[in-house]
């Protein structure tokens, strides 16, 4: 297994170019499976989920080009019928479901084992499921696997028990391929399902109201190529701009949309960070002493799940006492243990964290649990007094593009050993 080994030495000062989403990259690359042309998509992410899910849509007979200067095209002939994807592809990638809806829509018939993917929690896929069937299509499992069949999928009024960012994805690409109209509501309003709607709107798709709770889509018979770039991703952002508070830093961030990162940017001008912003530019002043505040994590447009485990390394080395309230996954503390072996005080009461701040934290061999754990435990690591050897980062490698060569160039003292 790969590592990190991280030494703090100066504070992180430079410029970072952000790289494209990685969760709206995925969803958008299963649309390309809803028309017979190519589909060009730039500003794709070369990360290791982006490359599972190209793998994937291959397997499933797609016609898709290897990533190359973050560029995929991606194409499906009418005469494919693979409908069964393989376990192995699957079961690294929660986001392989989301070629469900378009190959229903297409195809009539799909059978697919249940998606893997990082364990923070419960993830059902029963409203996807749900929505699913009440667009007409017949549904059985078993034995690990989901077949949807339908002659064709029917547009209906679909309501959401939670607004499930990935069932609001896949039943926006099934529904575009739909007879009649789909409207899905407490649907996601996160800036990727607006994404997915821009490019699903350059295919010829017929789309309204995607960002708000409730989306309004009109089938098509038929949807043409097109050419879409991926926004940039507001967790990578986030991540930088954490990574950079934490130790004291003076960092710049461009392609970027600071709209998409209105949360964590109030919660850092809170803590007492000076945060400037342009139109695709974020810059954070360094910032000797800053406060520990309450974060509770909610769907968009609240505080991201995604970047909980980051904030609760900054809050470690904040001045007071921080509490973190955990709404959406269930086991989304599994970066506790290994901030405790680097000097953290940390609580746990259920879904609430009480973070004890002004630690001196100190570098300790540690594992990274999940992605975005992984990337807390990169920040306390920069933070902290000695080295941190971080194993299992491959966890890392699946939604951070370059990280380790983008640390380096901002100062930090970073090396991967395989």
């Amino acid at each position: 297994m790969a590592q990190y080994i991280i030494t703090p030495q100066n504070p992180i000062s430079g410029t970072v170019s952000i790289s494209g989403s990685k969760n709206a990259a995925l969803p958008i690359l299963a649309a390309g499976l809803l028309s017979r042309g190519e589909s060009v998509f730039t500003n794709v992410p070369s990360v290791s989920d982006v490359h599972s899910m190209c793998h994937l849509l291959s397997s499933m007979g797609a016609t898709c080009t290897p990533l190359c200067e973050n560029q995929v095209t991606v194409s499906l002939s009418s005469d494919v019928r693979r409908k069964t994807a393989p376990l192995e592809l699957v079961g690294k990638l929660r986001a392989s479901f989301l070629i469900l809806g378009p190959l229903l829509a297409r195809w009539g018939k799909v059978r697919l084992p249940l998606p893997g993917g990082c364990q923070i929690g419960a993830r059902p896929i029963d409203l996807h499921l749900k929505g699913f069937s009440a667009m007409g299509a017949k549904i059985r499992q078993g034995h690990g696997y989901v077949e949807a069949v339908c002659d064709r999928l029917k547009g209906c009024n679909i309501y959401l028990d939670f607004p499930s960012v990935g069932a609001t994805e896949n039943l926006m690409l099934a529904a575009c391929l739909a007879d009649g109209t789909t409207v899905i509501e407490n649907a996601a309003a996160e800036p990727e399902i607006i994404d997915l709607s821009r490019c699903l709107t350059a295919m010829g798709a017929e789309i309204s109201g995607a960002g708000s709770d409730t989306v309004r889509i009109v089938g098509k018979k038929e949807l043409s190529p097109c050419t879409h770039s991926i926004i940039p991703d507001r967790i990578e952002t986030g991540t930088f701009l954490t990574l950079a508070a934490a130790s004291h830093g003076d960092l710049t961030l461009t392609n970027v949309h600071p709209a998409h990162s209105k949360p964590v940017l109030a919660k850092l001008e809170e803590m007492g960070f000076l945060v400037e912003m342009g139109e695709d530019m974020l810059h954070i002043a360094p910032c000797e002493r800053f406060r520990a505040v309450d974060i509770k994590t909610l769907p968009h447009p609240g505080f991201p799940t995604d970047m909980q485990a980051q904030f609760m390394a900054l809050l470690s080395v904040a001045d007071g006492t921080g509490l973190v309230v955990e709404t959406v996954f269930e086991n989304r503390f599994m970066q506790v243990s290994e901030l405790l072996r680097m000097g953290a005080k940390i609580k746990i009461d259920g879904r609430t964290a009480v973070i004890d701040g002004s630690r001196r934290l100190s570098g300790a061999r540690v594992r990274a649990t999940d992605l975005r754990a992984g990337a807390a435990l990169v920040i306390a690591a920069v933070a902290a007094q000695g080295e941190t050897v971080i194993d299992d980062i491959e966890h890392l490698e699946r939604g951070y593009a370059d990280f380790e060569k983008k640390l380096q160039s901002i100062g930090a003292s970073v090396r991967k050993t395989e």
